[in-house]
């Protein structure tokens, strides 16, 4: 199985996190469990991307559905059952990766537009991760200048939250293919056709 990057050392911060439960009841369990979780949390399963379509960029539920400045965004919210691994929902080029530092509140609120967040933007369309209230790291692995492929990994969130694509105003809410609560698949679900 793979894992995103850095989940063996957080991995390993559970593990010693956990060691002082080793000699209370259950505490051996506990100490197993701890790093097991953490690992399965940051699980990175391949996708087969589709060859054309706006796929998810997350896996988990689409949460929100809206005007955003005349861009259409679509919000995809990870449970703690999610795979937290991103991907880019198009391809195209890289131009900016923007760290804002924010607050951290429940990423399905609507308290969640002024929490920390890293935007991916690209020609024609911007990528927002967006911490929630347990998520305290944002881990983007791709940098501005490169080229990105449809379905490529392009970070994951520690232990949490959201991320949205913005689509320009040449996209219309009519024509996606996902509404509200429906359960979507990280670079493979396609949200709206390409234009």
């Amino acid at each position: 199985m793979q894992f995103a990057p850095g989940a063996r050392r957080l991995a390993a911060y559970a593990l010693v996190a956990a060691l002082p439960f080793v000699f209370v009841p259950f505490g051996p369990a506990v100490v197993l469990l701890a790093p097991a979780f953490v690992l399965w949390f940051h699980r990175d399963p391949d996708r087969d991307t589709p060859e054309s379509g706006v796929v998810a960029p997350a896996d988990g539920t689409v949460s929100v559905i809206r005007a955003d400045d005349d861009w259409l965004r679509v919000g995809v919210y990870m449970s703690a059952a999610d795979v937290h691994v991103n991907r880019a929902p198009k391809g195209g080029f890289l131009e900016h990766v923007t760290h804002t530092p924010g607050a951290h509140k429940p990423a399905f609120s609507k308290d969640s537009e002024k929490n920390e967040r890293v935007t991916f933007q690209f020609g024609d369309h911007e990528v927002v991760l967006i911490a929630g209230a347990f998520a305290r790291r944002i881990h983007p692995s791709r940098e501005p200048g490169q080229v990105v492929e449809r379905g490529d990994r392009i970070g994951h969130i520690s232990f949490g939250s959201r991320a949205d694509v913005k689509l320009p105003p040449t996209y219309e809410e009519s024509e996606l293919l996902v509404e509200e609560g429906d359960t979507v698949r990280a670079g493979e679900t396609v949200l709206v056709e390409e234009q």
